[in-house]
């Protein structure tokens, strides 16, 4: 790996085109594409919440639809932000070639890496805004401080699509993207706070648990979707966003390597 690869990211606005590239293409298949990405978010809040939920008392002092209302919201960006990043992002740089061909154009890839950035957590923020509108219309919703989601939501996204993009980096083939749905994906959602409280779990996983970046999402949402200001906020934005930037350099340091060579 040369030192031209560990040089700091350069953009321009540039990068504008290649989102806009991608939100054009997107918009051919946008209703079939938010069917398929709020599907599995409602069943698990309908499902579980409604029907668990009739079993269970209050949760945190809501009903345990609201409970979940909250970390469903910042699953389905989650997952968004990472099928886009990953399976999307890596038809467009090794399958189809797309990122050599806007290439030739006066776009660098860090700035082309940015736009695929940006658009996977643009497409997140629709998926996560839409299961929040449906818990808005079921009454989840406490106060307008809800409203304070949106941003939350975005920065949740750009977060989980600054991994995605190291793994399509690292990727050989679309299989490999299995392991970090296994191995990550699907952990986060058990162990964050998603369907059950931190304090059920053993000590040392509620110590992993603080280190990852959806436990400080469902953090910041669900105080929010309940009309209270979330403690320790700036800690947990602090933290997304950190993610959100290292994550990023590091797929833009391995992507380099991978495509400038």
């Amino acid at each position: 790996m040369s030192a031209r690869h560990y040089q700091p990211p350069r953009f321009s606005l540039r990068f504008l085109h290649v989102w806009r590239r991608n939100a054009l293409v997107w918009r051919k298949l946008a209703i079939p594409s938010m069917l398929g990405n709020l599907a599995d978010p409602m069943i698990y809040m309908l499902g579980l919440g409604f029907g668990l939920g009739a079993m269970l008392p209050e949760v945190g002092g809501t009903s345990y639809i609201g409970f979940l209302a909250a970390g469903i919201v910042c699953s389905s960006t989650m997952m968004s932000a990472s099928f886009e990043a990953m399976y999307s992002g890596f038809s467009r740089m090794h399958v189809q070639k797309t990122w050599d061909a806007i290439m030739n154009a006066p776009v660098t890839l860090d700035d082309v890496l940015l736009g695929e950035a940006v658009w996977a957590a643009s497409k997140s923020f629709l998926s996560g805004m839409a299961v929040l509108l449906v818990a808005t219309v079921l009454g989840l919703t406490q106060s307008w401080l809800a409203l304070w989601m949106l941003p939350v939501i975005f920065l949740t996204g750009i977060a989980f699509s600054g991994m995605g993009l190291v793994m399509t980096a690292l990727s050989p083939s679309y299989d490999f993207f299995m392991y970090y749905f296994t191995l990550v994906i699907t952990p986060m959602m058990l162990a964050c706070g998603v369907f059950f409280p931190l304090d059920q779990l053993p000590p040392l996983l509620q110590i992993v648990a603080q280190a990852l970046p959806l436990t400080h999402a469902v953090s910041i949402a669900r105080p929010l979707m309940n009309g209270a200001l979330p403690d320790g906020i700036i800690t947990h934005l602090l933290v997304l966003a950190a993610y959100a930037v290292v994550s990023f350099h590091v797929a833009l340091i391995l992507t380099r390597r991978r495509l400038l060579n």
